[in-house]
């Protein structure tokens, strides 16, 4: 046999780093370093450590009347309505803002951008401090409220509304901004040339494609409503039945009885739990739409 015949009949040999992969097993390329998977493991350990440290301290016996204590369900109940409340304007509102700095272009539009999410990286409390200046009785804006429409936001139910729809609306705006960016417009041409107009592109064609990161961005920002503190407090203050949230409860109940501080965190931690394990299959889907 020549050489090029048993070179044509004998695939070349390979190393070990040319061995196909087998099914299920990773590819050498794709296998974490045993220093990177500690670091991860570390990583993991550290944001499960808290939620250990709960259950461990936790009052299983008497969780139940704990929960019911006074004002506990109180505070739960208007924890989740003004959350709603709050998700539903900043999808009124958030969603037309991120079509606004997706689609139209316009001078000062990285400001614009960088001033709607401005409350995604200022404490909390600042948040608060600023609204009760602007909305506040004596505010610039708050004043007129007042004066022309007896409206007083600051220690009122809607100033917790507020304030959380402060703070979540940004979540919403950057995720549906991302997914009207990396969709592909050619769709919504075809669809005006076949003579839709504009309002019916937008409800037959593009709102189905951003769906799914539309429902993450308001699920995140439900879930950072939900967890609203330091604006709230600052704003709207701490007022049993009126304002106080559960995060607000949980702080309190912390420095007159931690057990219930334990349960009433447990109970926070179970519905946000419950959120991100439901918002996952939404991302996947958003990332399969955008693929496909």
């Amino acid at each position: 046999m020549s050489d090029a015949t048993r070179s044509i009949a004998s695939p070349p040999r390979r190393g070990r780093q040319g061995r196909p992969g087998r099914p299920g097993r990773p590819v050498g390329r794709d296998r974490l370093p045993a220093l990177a998977l500690v670091l991860a493991m570390i990583a993991v350990a550290f944001f499960a450590l808290p939620l250990m440290g709960l259950l461990w301290k936790a009052p299983w016996s008497n969780a139940w009347s704990l929960l019911h204590k006074a004002g506990s369900l109180t505070a739960l109940r208007l924890s989740i309505v003004c959350s709603l409340w709050a998700t539903a304007l900043s999808i009124m509102f958030g969603v037309p803002l991120a079509w606004l700095l997706a689609r139209v272009e316009f001078r000062g539009r990285g400001i614009v951008r960088a001033l709607c999410t401005l409350s995604m990286v200022l404490p909390p409390v600042v948040g608060g401090v600023a609204l009760f200046f602007a909305l506040g009785r004596r505010g610039f804006v708050g004043q007129y409220l007042d004066r022309w429409f007896d409206i007083r936001l600051p220690f009122t139910t809607a100033g917790v509304v507020v304030a959380q729809t402060f703070v979540a609306m940004p979540f919403l705006v950057l995720t549906v901004e991302a997914a009207l960016r990396q969709f592909d417009r050619r769709f919504e041409d075809a669809a005006r040339t076949l003579g839709a107009s504009r309002w019916y592109v937008f409800r037959r064609v593009t709102l189905p494609a951003i769906r799914p990161a539309l429902v993450a961005g308001a699920v995140l920002a439900w879930a950072r409503a939900l967890g609203e503190f330091g604006a709230t407090i600052t704003f709207a203050g701490n007022f049993p039945g009126t304002t106080q949230t559960m995060p607000l409860a949980v702080y309190l109940a912390l420095e007159s009885d931690p057990a219930q501080a334990i349960v009433l965190a447990l109970v926070m931690i179970v519905m946000s739990f419950a959120v991100l394990i439901g918002l996952r299959d939404r991302w996947l889907g958003a990332v399969t739409t955008r693929s496909a």
